[in-house]
């Protein structure tokens, strides 16, 4: 009798800056590179995808389902596709990105706020890797609570964060891939 093959367990890493080619986009890559030995893995940038604004209307805490037509539910798709998502994250004024806010706002019909609640699969793990370019920790604590009181409200299990001060470029980045690589070890 042969053995069933297991299948590879698959990790989104999700770049939440609409840069494609800056500092988080380089940590996006090392975290890429460092779990594809473990996990299938799929990279995304926030700006991949047209989100419209959540207009307020409510509908989805009677409907579980939102009224707006954009690219949204492709990346619901990806996060329900996933067994790890790992959101990398800079500051922008001591936030996370706007485009980034916008596309939290959307998931509203899948919290556990209200019901009727979209659910997705459960039993997913969600770690938060932020920079910022000043030297204070303070502010990547802000960015972790954010990404996750969002993973709190979807029921994925915040299971690591990692937070990096000074990081102005690329360059600054990589003189912390080290501990990077290390803290991807765990995941």
């Amino acid at each position: 009798m042969g053995s069933k093959k297991r299948r590879k367990m698959k990790a989104l890493v999700i770049n939440c800056s609409p840069v494609r080619n800056g500092a988080t986009a380089e940590m996006v890559k090392i975290v890429s590179e460092e779990l594809k030995e473990k996990y299938e893995v799929k990279s995304i940038c926030i700006d991949d995808y047209k989100i419209e604004f959540c207009k307020g209307c409510r509908t989805c805490h009677e409907t579980a389902k939102c009224n707006l037509k954009d690219d949204f539910l492709s990346a619901v798709k990806e996060f329900e596709n996933a067994d790890v998502i790992v959101s990398c994250a800079p500051s922008y004024w001591a936030a996370v990105p706007g485009q980034f806010k916008v596309f939290l706002a959307r998931w509203t019909p899948w919290c556990t706020t209200h019901d009727p609640t979209a659910k997705l699969l459960t039993g997913k793990k969600g770690y938060s890797i932020v920079q910022r370019t000043g030297p204070g920790m303070h502010e990547c604590e802000r960015l972790i609570q954010t990404i996750e009181h969002f993973y709190g409200h979807l029921e994925i299990e915040c299971a690591g964060r990692l937070g990096f001060t000074s990081v102005e470029n690329k360059e600054d980045l990589l003189k912390h891939k080290a501990e990077l690589v290390e803290f991807c070890r765990n995941i």
